[in-house]
């Protein structure tokens, strides 16, 4: 496999755009290539097959939606509280919305996992450690809510981003009073 990890994350972002742009049916490595102006078959060098394609999908995606480390820094100095529980989920639902294509390449990987058991295991492995990642950073950081409400905030984001990149319940609704809303509801008092 080719090692140079710019062109790696290069090609990983063309395929990011090209599945949600097109969808699962049209994420193939010849797409990749066109995307990224590369020469024919440079992505197979990079992911040899399908599987290694979504897997390479994944990791870039987690990289781009992860928050910054001066995000981190500037939180990390506030008490904990309820409000900064809600600052975070805030800060998490506006990377997904203005991210608007990784998020809807990574809704199009959650598809298409669904309909492809063999995909399946590699969706959960991401999705078991980013949980996981969460959790631990939630207890670490001494934010309220344990596993559960962590959890409960995972179903009730990936819900509110979904309407919000698709066809929205209520258009007025701002994201931070539903943000806002959740935490009220969701979290132990």
């Amino acid at each position: 496999m080719a090692k140079n990890e710019a062109r790696r994350a290069r090609l990983a972002d063309a395929g990011i755009a090209v599945l949600a742009r097109e969808g699962s049916r049209g994420l193939t490595h010849r797409a990749i290539d066109a995307e990224a102006d590369v020469p024919t078959g440079t992505t197979s060098n990079y992911f040899r097959s399908r599987q290694a394609l979504i897997s390479g999908l994944f990791e870039r995606i987690g990289e781009r939606l992860a928050p910054t480390p001066d995000d981190l820094e500037i939180r990390s100095a506030e008490p904990p509280s309820r409000e900064l529980f809600a600052d975070y989920i805030r800060d998490i639902v506006r990377r997904l919305l203005t991210q608007r294509e990784v998020t809807l390449a990574l809704f199009e990987l959650r598809l298409e996992a669904a309909r492809h058991p063999e995909l399946a295991a590699s969706l959960s492995e991401w999705q078991r450690a980013g949980f996981a990642g969460d959790v631990a950073f939630n207890a670490a950081a001494g934010l309220p809510g344990g596993r559960r409400e962590v959890a409960l905030f995972h179903y009730a984001i990936d819900g509110l981003i979904f309407d919000q990149l698709t066809s929205p319940i209520d258009p007025d609704a701002r994201t931070d009073e539903v943000v806002d809303a959740l935490v009220a509801g969701l979290l132990p008092a």
